[in-house]
C-alpha cells in the first residue's frame, strides 16, 4: 500500500491530499475507514477550536487490517477516541479519558479518521455486532457521549429533564434518557427534527422564550454561545445544568445567577461505548433518521459544506 487519501485541516482551510500510510505502532491496529460522521466538534475545528492541523474525525466504524490480535483482524471495530499514556495519576484511577498526557484521534496529536486509514491502539477498539449497521455504527461514540450524563448525575424518578438544542447530539440524548424513561422535553428550532425526538416519547417545542426556574435538569447541546445562558435560566435553584457544546471562543456568563441559586455545572465530554452498543442492537434508539446525506470521502470538502449547512443532521463519508 503506497499511500492513501485523506482529508486535511490548515487554517480553517479543507482539502483532500494524498497522504503517506500510517505506520502502526506495535500496540496498535491498522484501521480501513469504512464509514465515518462529520459532528459539529469537526465544523469547529475548521473554524479554529484547538488551532487544529491535520486530519479530523473520531466518530467511525472501520475494518481492522493488522494488529498483534488475530481475532481482530478482519472485524468491523468502532474506537474510543482518547490516547492514554498508561502512567500519570489519572490513568492509574482508571481515567484515561482525562490523561494529562492524552491524545486524541482527529482533534488532539493523532491523525483521524477521515482518511483510508488510521491507526488507533487496540485497547480502544470495539467489535461491532452483526445486528448493528456500518450506518448506525458510525453514531457509537455521540451516543457513547450522551450516555454519559447518567453515569455523571443520578435522575431520581420522576424529573422532569430539559434538553436545549435539537442538533444531532440533543436528539441522541433525547432518546437515550427516553431509553431510560426519563420525562424529557426537547426545546428546538426545527420541527422535522424534533419530530425525532417525539418518536421516542419526548415532549418537544419551539420557543424563543423558555420558561424560567423549571427544570431540575438542564442539558445544554445547543452549539451556541447563548445556551449556557439560557440553560441557567431555565434551571431551578439548587438544579443541575449538564454542558456539552464545545465552541471556538469565549463564552460570556453572568454567574451571579449561578451563585444565588446554587446551581450545579457540569461538564460532559466522552462515555463508555459499552451501552451506546446495546442501546443500538437492541433498538431502543432510532439514529438512521438522523442520516442527512452520505459521501464518499474523495468528496469531503462537499461533505462538510454539507454538515455545516443550518438544520442538517448527520452527513457521513463513505469508503467502501
Amino acid at each position: 500500500m503506497a499511500g492513501m487519501l485523506a482529508a486535511y485541516l490548515d487554517s480553517g482551510s479543507l482539502s483532500l491530499r494524498q497522504a503517506a500510510m500510517p505506520p502502526r505502532p506495535r500496540t496498535q491496529a491498522l484501521l480501513r475507514m469504512v464509514r465515518a460522521g462529520i459532528c459539529n466538534t469537526d465544523l469547529e475545528l475548521q473554524r479554529g477550536y484547538y488551532n487544529f492541523q491535520g486530519v479530523p474525525g473520531h466518530e467511525f466504524l472501520a475494518v481492522v487490517i493488522e494488529c498483534d490480535t488475530p481475532a481482530l483482524i478482519g472485524k468491523r471495530v468502532v474506537g474510543e477516541i482518547n490516547l492514554a499514556c498508561g502512567r500519570c495519576e489519572y490513568c492509574a484511577l482508571k481515567l484515561g479519558r482525562h490523561c494529562l498526557n492524552r491524545s486524541v484521534l482527529g482533534i488532539v496529536k493523532h491523525p483521524g479518521a477521515f482518511a483510508e486509514y488510521f491507526t488507533l491502539p487496540v485497547e480502544n477498539l470495539h467489535p461491532i455486532p452483526d445486528e448493528i449497521s456500518s450506518d448506525e455504527a458510525v453514531f457509537v461514540e455521540p451516543l457513547a457521549a450522551a450516555c454519559e450524563i447518567l453515569d455523571q448525575i443520578s435522575i431520581p424518578s420522576p424529573s422532569e429533564v430539559a434538553v436545549v438544542g435539537d442538533g444531532k447530539l440533543g436528539l441522541l440524548i433525547a432518546q437515550v434518557l427516553r431509553a431510560y424513561r426519563i420525562d424529557v422535553i426537547v426545546y428546538g428550532r426545527h420541527e422535522a427534527k424534533l419530530d425525532i425526538a417525539r418518536r421516542s416519547g419526548a415532549r418537544a417545542c419551539i420557543t424563543d422564550n423558555p420558561p424560567p426556574a423549571k427544570y431540575p435538569f438542564v442539558i445544554e447541546c445547543t452549539g451556541s454561545p447563548a445556551g449556557l445562558r439560557q440553560a441557567v435560566q431555565m434551571v431551578r435553584a439548587r438544579g443541575t445544568v449538564v454542558l456539552k457544546s464545545t465552541i471556538h471562543g469565549e463564552v460570556s456568563l453572568d454567574t451571579a445567577p449561578v451563585v444565588v441559586n446554587e446551581i450545579t455545572l457540569v461538564g460532559s465530554r466522552c462515555g463508555r461505548f459499552e451501552p451506546a452498543i446495546e442501546l443500538l442492537r437492541d433498538r431502543k434508539v432510532d439514529v438512521r433518521s438522523m442520516i442527512a446525506g452520505r459521501f464518499p470521502l474523495s468528496d469531503v470538502v462537499t461533505a462538510f459544506a454539507e454538515a455545516a449547512r443550518p438544520g442538517v443532521l448527520k452527513v457521513l463519508l463513505t469508503n467502501d
